[in-house]
């Protein structure tokens, strides 16, 4: 069986390591139309702020590392369309050689494009947008310019606070600006996400929330400011992360989509074409916490998805177990982790929500160093179904959250964590732990 597959980060590279590894009778074809693969995007903000010493074990794999396991791959190599008839790929190349690749089965991992809005100036130099390696090296090297000065990140998700952080490391003054009240606000409830805006803002950071940018500035065809509805600043450069749409653009008027405009996928990620599957951010999954099928765009959904994809296309049925949405974020040492909904999200839905919360220091009073952790458990009134957790400290509780997304997967209700076997000692925690203390006072809402 022919395989190709377009699109090579995660979703695509996941897929292909499990037929390469797994089902070595089939025949892979790979087709990026960027110059490398494998970036971890998430570690952008690290190599810009100078965190990590420089970007190349942001790479995990190569072209050639495919090329020893067997597959065809071909990079710089742009898919024009493709004829889901006759089961036919046309693409070309960087120096303009067509390319057609026919295919048993196709695999979509083409990826999201970020949001690009249309304000006076849009076409002025300066402008930046984090996607793609490139667009990390050109703001590394705007950011190298002494004269670049004034850093506008427009957009306070997980992307734009990291780039905001990173800049201030780089001796930039930042203003960062969201529609929203607070940062993070699709991440956390407000008084979670508000720990973090304060946080950006004992750091030096600029923030304005609630405001709605409405012009780039610029002079003799460079950006110098933005116009917003709280007012004008100063900016030598803007980051524009405002978030992602899938790239539909292939199979947009072949295949069933989704509201959003991803493809519609079953659990096995194939579309409403029985030969074409879909996986990574151009795709849906189906919400546990919601029961629905829903979009949530993470490089750790986009690995399984391929998975899933590659080990079904190949014959074997494995049902996808579906997401949680769990994240996390690490600036100037706040940890925020989160999975599944928060209670702005819960209602959105229609779920009558209730949520149980704790405060307390990691360890007990005794320990010489010590840290606060803040920790809330949304669950569902009716059934007490766990739905969502979140989780601020500056101590390291990540861990904690792939146990409440295990729980959101099984369906466990808040009760069950009342009783749940966790062991004590003072390096690690305290006694009464924070999951013993909330799941108690849960019990005391019924």
């Amino acid at each position: 069986m022919k395989v190709v597959i377009i699109g090579t980060n995660h979703a695509g590279i996941a897929a292909a390591n499990t037929l390469l590894e797994q089902y070595p009778d089939h025949e892979v074809v790979m087709l990026e139309r960027n110059s490398n693969l494998s970036y971890l995007g998430c570690g952008t903000a690290l190599w810009v702020g100078r965190q990590i010493d420089d970007y190349h074990g942001l790479f995990y794999t190569n072209k050639e590392e495919f090329e020893k396991k067997g597959a065809r791959i071909s990079i710089e190599t742009e898919v024009k369309r493709v004829d889901f008839e006759n089961k036919m790929v046309y693409a070309e190349t960087k120096d303009g050689q067509a390319l057609e690749e026919s295919y048993d089965k196709l695999i979509l991992a083409t990826g999201s494009l970020p949001i690009s809005p249309k304000f006076p100036g849009h076409d002025l130099e300066g402008l930046h947008f984090l996607k793609l390696f490139q667009e990390g090296q050109a703001v590394d090297k705007a950011l190298t310019n002494d004269e670049v000065k004034d850093v506008c990140v427009i957009g306070a998700g997980y992307i734009g606070v990291e780039i905001a952080e990173a800049a201030h490391r780089r001796g930039k003054n930042v203003h960062i600006f969201d529609a929203e009240k607070t940062a993070l606000a699709s991440y956390y409830d407000p008084d979670f996400a508000q720990m973090m805006d304060a946080n950006l803002e004992e750091h030096g950071i600029h923030t304005h929330f609630g405001e709605l940018v409405e012009e780039y500035i610029g002079e003799n065809g460079k950006v110098t400011g933005l116009k917003t509805t709280g007012g004008s600043y100063k900016a030598d450069i803007v980051v524009n992360s405002i978030g992602f749409r899938p790239n539909n653009e292939l199979g947009k008027d072949h295949l069933e989509l989704f509201a959003n405009g991803a493809y519609l996928v079953d659990s096995h990620f194939k579309t409403s074409d029985d030969d074409v599957y879909a996986i990574g951010d151009c795709a849906t999954n189906y919400s546990n916490a919601l029961k629905r099928t829903d979009y949530i765009a993470l490089a750790s959904n986009a690995v399984r998805s391929g998975i899933v994809a590659a080990h079904n296309l190949a014959g074997h049925v494995v049902e996808g177990a579906g997401v949680q949405g769990s994240n996390g974020i690490n600036i100037f040492d706040l940890k925020l982790v989160s999975t599944g909904l928060t209670q702005k999200a819960a209602a959105a839905a229609g779920i009558d929500a209730d949520y149980v919360e704790h405060e307390d220091t990691q360890f007990p009073s005794f320990m010489p160093e010590n840290y606060k952790v803040k920790l809330r458990i949304t669950f569902d009134k009716a059934s007490r179904r766990i739905i969502g957790a979140q989780l601020a400290s500056e101590y390291d509780v990540s861990l904690l959250i792939h146990m409440f997304s295990l729980a959101i997967q099984e369906e466990l209700t808040i009760d069950k964590l009342a009783l749940l076997d966790t062991f004590f000692l003072p390096h690690f925690n305290q006694p009464y732990n924070h999951i013993t203390v909330a799941a108690l006072k849960a019990g005391q809402k019924k």
